[in-house]
């Protein structure tokens, strides 16, 4: 073969590397995931819309000094429940702290909005709890930013739960090195079974095991969290899931 012609072969390997097909991993990766937001309103979800709007194409969560909220309030899903899933989504969170549900109960309707209990995948504007599974209206913090855990039910009682670190993801302040402040991050949540695992910027915040019967859920709704305290702003946008 002619140097003229190894070079014609080796110009058109690199032509073929840099085409659109080098997306199709990531185009893969997307496969079997629904939308839940249509970008535009909010079809699809239910929540106080003093609070609750769509601005600039994300949902948008809004709250003042005055009124002053008295509870925790959510934006839920109407379409559909979360029962072995992986949820994939971007938050921007300006003040105060925020969440999302799953695997949830609407518990009431407040003087806010729908007032709702279960698994939380925390995040705020501040710098220790985001990515934390939390237990709203129930069983408190679950597992710490970093942690690996068991969740067991307690031998002196059963309806209570006993917290078992068996590993560690990473430090804490590390993990809060790779989240931006006031910026658009990625949040996965990845439910199977009582396997229960999160992600934020690709890098895993918690991974939980929970074996504790009485408090487990296996199936619940899906819903996004305002919260008490100063005024906040909290946006949410490509917001997909997958059934596992």
């Amino acid at each position: 073969m002619t140097t003229i012609a190894r070079l014609a072969g080796v110009l058109a390997l690199s032509a073929a590397l840099l085409t659109p097909t080098m997306t199709a991993p990531a185009q893969a990766a997307e496969a079997g995931f629904q939308s839940l937001f249509n970008g535009k309103d909010l079809t699809g979800w239910s929540g106080n819309p003093d609070l609750w709007s769509v601005q600039d194409g994300a949902i948008t969560g809004v709250t003042k000094a005055d009124p002053k909220l008295t509870h925790n309030t959510f934006l839920v899903w109407t379409n559909g429940t979360t029962e072995d899933f992986e949820l994939r989504l971007s938050y921007r969170i300006v003040k105060g702290n925020s969440g999302i549900q799953y695997r949830s109960k609407v518990a009431d309707q407040g003087k806010f909005g729908p007032i709702v209990g279960g698994y939380q995948a925390d995040f705020e504007a501040g710098k220790t709890y985001s990515g934390i599974l939390y237990e709203e209206r129930g069983r408190g913090i679950l597992a710490l930013r970093g942690e690996k855990v068991v969740l067991k039910a307690d031998s002196a009682n059963p309806k209570k739960h006993k917290k078992e670190v068996v590993g560690q993801l990473g430090k804490s302040e590390d993990i809060q090195k790779q989240i931006k402040d006031e910026d658009w991050n990625d949040y996965v949540i990845i439910a199977k079974g009582n396997h229960l695992q999160h992600f934020i910027n690709g890098v895993p915040t918690v991974d939980v095991l929970d074996e504790h019967e009485a408090g487990a859920a296996k199936s619940g709704v899906l819903a996004l969290q305002i919260h008490v305290g100063p005024p906040m702003t909290v946006q949410f946008r490509n917001v997909r899931i997958k059934t596992l």
